[in-house]
């Protein structure tokens, strides 16, 4: 669930991009959830040309998601379908990393990939047709060895998937079936709770449903020598096609394809990446360098294998796969195979049939911990840190005696700091009244992660906006130096223009930090 300022959040970053209206329409969207064309309008009271413009944009960069949900006709009526539009919230807060996937771009593959991909970032949905001319000056344009090039750059990118072909089909939710067995007295008042769960459920399949086949989402045909205006090929020149074969006669025209189908970021994949990476960091800074040299190498085997995000357990590999994979690395040749197998201890892999499997999941909650451990000791000092490092590896609640004592701490102490969590919504506390003559009372405290997660995740998008918005404003405030030419910028100007510089520096890379530890909480 999206707290209030994930919202505020994502709809600063729109305002930021597409100016008034259309922020104004997404702004609407992400507080009041999916909405038809008639509802958005009343709502937010604009003429409903505007508003469709407005929705045209968002969904062209990928911010928001249109699907027909089946409505019951009325008697003697057919049912109809009506158009629902979504935020997509994960999609919106992607803007924050486009400077994170275009350096991922650069480093994996070259700079011509990262200028191509950059296409589909600034501009959302592109055919190939309109990413080639965009990135050959137009005198060149009927340059037949540059669009090639430009070709051979995409299907690295595609190739790596971290682009993927649009769906040229519009998500459909049918009238779910009713169940016979549910009456209404069973409803009775939590009616309106079972609705909105059902809402929720409807754009969950939308999202889910709003995605190609595997095999079509990455399939390509590249029509090399072929100019993209005119079609026309030259002599000795075949298309070449990667991933999934088909049959040549489910192909209208080799050319068409790069006018019509659509390309967008693949969002998944770049999260999927920085997943892992966050993985092998954690356990590098726990553990040791050869425990992280062999997760790295048992993510980049299996990563092709997950059929989510968010994989809980990697696939099985023999540790004969595992050390040829890690020994083909740089960071892994003075590595022997008892090495290994000490790493695989260490990493606490699950061993089926002489198979290892890694709990990413485990993981990921280690380094979640870690995360609001460092958050607590800043905030509260050492002491309130180990109180909070004890309730939450014991998992239940536990008396205040108890944790005075296992911390090294004088009750008394102990009993401030654990109302300091309580009242900032660490901990959770429950009073028990013992029987006896005296009617003794204890207070008993607990961790319960769940709630406190969405705490902390809600507290680091307020902290990203708070950043967005001064960041913001320095700019503005400076922006005619900014804008000075070199020459100009001497004396009391170039110390002022140098001193934005720096704070432009400093506040996107606190940004880039921050932004790291809101993925840990809820992308992984």
């Amino acid at each position: 669930m999206v707290l209030q300022n994930g919202i505020k959040l994502a709809s600063s970053l729109i305002y930021a991009n597409f100016a008034d209206l259309v922020g104004k329409v997404c702004d609407c969207l992400l507080r009041k959830g999916a909405l038809t064309l008639p509802e958005l309008t009343r709502f937010i009271e604009l003429p409903t040309q505007q508003v469709k413009n407005c929705l045209l944009v968002l969904i062209q960069h990928n911010c928001v998601l249109d699907y027909s949900v089946q409505k019951e006709g009325g008697i003697g009526e057919q049912d109809k379908w009506v158009v629902h539009y979504a935020a997509l919230f994960d999609n919106i807060l992607h803007r924050m990393r486009f400077t994170k996937f275009l350096a991922m771009v650069a480093e994996e593959l070259d700079k011509e990939c990262k200028e191509l991909f950059e296409g589909l970032v600034q501009h959302g949905r592109l055919s190939l047709e309109q990413l080639i001319l965009r990135a050959i000056p137009e005198p060149d344009q009927g340059n037949i060895a540059l669009q090639d090039g430009i070709r051979a750059s995409f299907v690295k990118l595609v190739d790596a998937h971290y682009v993927e072909r649009c769906p040229d089909f519009k998500p459909s939710i049918p009238i779910p079936p009713q169940d016979g067995t549910t009456s209404t007295a069973r409803r009775g008042a939590k009616s309106s709770k079972i609705a909105d769960q059902r809402e929720k459920t409807q754009e969950q399949q939308a999202i889910a449903m709003a995605t190609c086949s595997e095999g079509r989402r990455f399939d390509i045909t590249m029509n090399y020598g072929t100019d993209v205006k005119s079609g026309a090929r030259i002599e000795g020149n075949a298309p070449i096609r990667i991933g999934e074969k088909r049959k040549h006669e489910e192909i209208e025209s080799e050319h068409d394809w790069e006018k019509k189908d659509l390309w967008r970021v693949n969002f998944d994949e770049f999260v999927r990446r920085l997943r892992h990476k966050a993985c092998v960091t954690s356990v590098r800074s726990q553990l040791d360098e050869g425990a992280g040299t062999v997760l790295n190498a048992i993510l980049e085997t299996t990563r092709r294998a997950e059929k989510k995000v968010k994989t809980e357990i990697t696939d099985p590999l023999s540790i004969n796969t595992i050390y040829q994979e890690v020994i083909n690395r740089e960071e892994g040749r003075t590595m022997d195979l008892e090495h290994v197998r000490t790493a695989l201890v260490q990493l606490e892999c699950r061993v089926e049939k002489e198979a290892y499997r890694v709990d990413l999941k485990s993981i990921i909650e280690t380094a979640q911990n870690m995360e609001v451990e460092s958050i607590v000791e800043k905030r509260y000092g050492e002491y309130a840190c180990r109180i909070y490092r004890y309730l939450s590896r014991t998992g239940h609640l536990a008396e205040t005696d108890k944790i005075a004592d296992t911390t090294f701490l004088e009750k008394q102490d102990a009993l401030k700091l654990l109302y300091t969590l309580w009242e900032n919504r660490y901990l959770e506390k429950e009073k028990i009244i013992l029987s006896g003559p005296t009617q003794a009372q204890k207070m008993l405290w607990k961790v319960i992660k769940c709630p406190l997660w969405e705490i902390v995740l809600d507290e680091m998008h307020h902290a990203a906006l708070n950043l967005n918005q001064r960041m913001a404003y320095e700019l503005e405030q400076e922006n005619e130096i900014r804008q000075l030419p070199k020459e100009k910028r001497v004396g009391e100007l170039g110390k002022r223009f140098e001193r934005i510089r720096r704070v432009k520096i400093l506040m996107e890379s606190s940004l880039m930090k921050l932004d790291d530890a809101i993925m840990l909480f809820h992308d992984f």
